[in-house]
């Protein structure tokens, strides 16, 4: 601590010369100049920036990596100049070579983060994080070339708590936090560079890519942290009472997450349900369309089901292991839908069955291979039962859109050749007594 004080004195007293002081008026003034450049800059490009999808692109890389480091990079060429003019002028530039220095090497910095934050995808943590983690990365930069990380270091280190033979400091805790994300960063970029290229294997089906991202990405993550508590200096056999713990969690508080977890990976490999399918969640057999909607993708827990409203399920893997589920796009996408009619007595049920097969003739999304058949089901109470049946191809196109453009085309026909669709009715017979059975 000591020695902290005294090399802070030491500066302050360098500080209070004429020279450094107006080393340090040109330093504020060309960054104030150069952030308000670079600011401009930087609010030009966005404006000028479509809303395109990310492509890692090396023409991406160098002109974006420019952009955000405009505000450096304006201060530092603006520094670079009056560093010249002073030297003319016979002036010390000490600082300004050093001022120099440093915001190159925040520049620099920034590059790399944004570089680094923009492979790991649109949606990574990251990016709102860049500019924290730059300064971050800067301050240590600017600490170890003024001389200041030694002392800090130690300084920290001083500063902890003892646990029988073992010490946790400070800046044990601040290493390990360090190097935990650091690895974790990195398997993240692995994992993001593995599913890049995995996308890119069209001999493979949707559902096997996404499996073997998923898990590479879990892998990766679980060795990166193994690997950083190694890296921090922990004993990895202290972590057994650890390990210990979570299996018991895992069998009874998280045992339904763990159970989501497993049916996601069960999904993945038999390819019974993928992205792009078309399913119903009602448990129900046949053309039923509860609950019906596509496939957007599976994820560790979950599987997204957008309906036809534009509302998106997300739905347990377990659920859809244990429970029924209609794939209607599973081996063959044609599906037989049924449509029943009833008919009068008095009407001819030949007449009203080719009526029906009549109906189909013309709708583009009903198939002539198997061809519409109609059936006559059975004489009920009300009148004679009939069924239409025929096939489309087409079911994530919709299912209750074909059956009325058939049920509008059957009630057209019905009207055109007098048939009639009764309606349910009872007949009341009321029969007066003969005054000798009243009382």
């Amino acid at each position: 601590m000591n020695e902290i004080v005294q090399r802070i004195s030491g500066f302050i007293d360098i500080l209070l010369t004429r020279d450094v002081l107006t080393e340090l008026a040109m330093l504020a003034l060309c960054l104030v100049v150069g952030s308000f450049v670079g600011a401009a800059l930087l609010n030009r490009s966005r404006r000028q920036t479509t809303a395109a999808p990310l492509v890692l692109t090396w023409n991406y890389f160098f002109s974006q990596g420019s952009v955000v480091a405009a505000p450096a990079l304006a201060a530092l060429l603006f520094v670079a100049i009056a560093r010249s003019a002073l030297a003319a002028a016979h002036f010390d530039t000490t600082l300004l070579d050093a001022a120099m220095r440093l915001i190159g090497a925040y520049a620099v910095m920034r590059i790399i983060v944004f570089l680094f934050a923009a492979s790991l995808g649109n949606k990574s943590w990251m990016q709102q994080w860049e500019s924290r983690i730059t300064l971050f990365l800067w301050l240590a930069i600017a600490a170890e070339y003024l001389g200041w990380l030694d002392p800090i270091i130690n300084t920290l280190d001083s500063l902890g708590i003892s646990s029988g033979k073992s010490r946790i400091t400070l800046w044990s805790v601040m290493k390990l936090f360090f190097t935990l994300t650091l690895f974790v960063l990195v398997a993240a970029w692995i994992s993001r560079w593995l599913d890049r290229r995995l996308k890119k294997l069209h001999n493979l089906a949707p559902s096997t890519r996404i499996g073997i991202a998923k898990f590479a990405n879990a892998f990766l993550i679980g060795l990166s942290i193994l690997l950083g508590l190694n890296a921090a200096g922990v004993d990895l056999t202290a972590l057994t009472v650890l390990t210990g713990a979570i299996g018991l969690g895992l069998g009874f508080g998280l045992q339904s997450i763990a159970a989501n977890f497993v049916s996601g990976f069960v999904l993945l490999l038999d390819r019974s349900i993928k992205p792009g399918d078309v399913i119903s969640l009602s448990g129900q057999s046949g053309t039923n369309t509860e609950n019906f909607g596509w496939v957007q993708e599976l994820r560790g827990r979950y599987v997204v089901v957008r309906d036809r409203d534009g509302v998106e399920m997300l739905v347990p893997n377990q659920q859809l292991i244990s429970n029924a589920v209609i794939n209607w796009s599973y081996t063959d996408p044609r599906v037989r839908l049924k449509l029943p009619i009833r008919v009068s007595y008095r009407d001819d049920p030949e007449l009203a069955l080719s009526t029906l097969l009549a109906a189909c003739e013309g709708q583009k999304r009903v198939l002539k291979d198997p061809a519409p058949v109609s059936r006559l089901m059975h004489f009920s109470d009300s009148g004679i039962e009939l069924e239409l049946r025929f096939w489309i191809s087409d079911p994530q196109e919709g299912v209750n859109n074909v059956r009325s453009e058939v049920n509008r085309a059957i009630w057209r026909l019905f009207k055109e050749n007098k048939l009639t669709i009764p309606a349910a009715q009872r007949e009341i017979v009321l029969r007066t007594a003969p005054a000798s059975e009243i009382d």
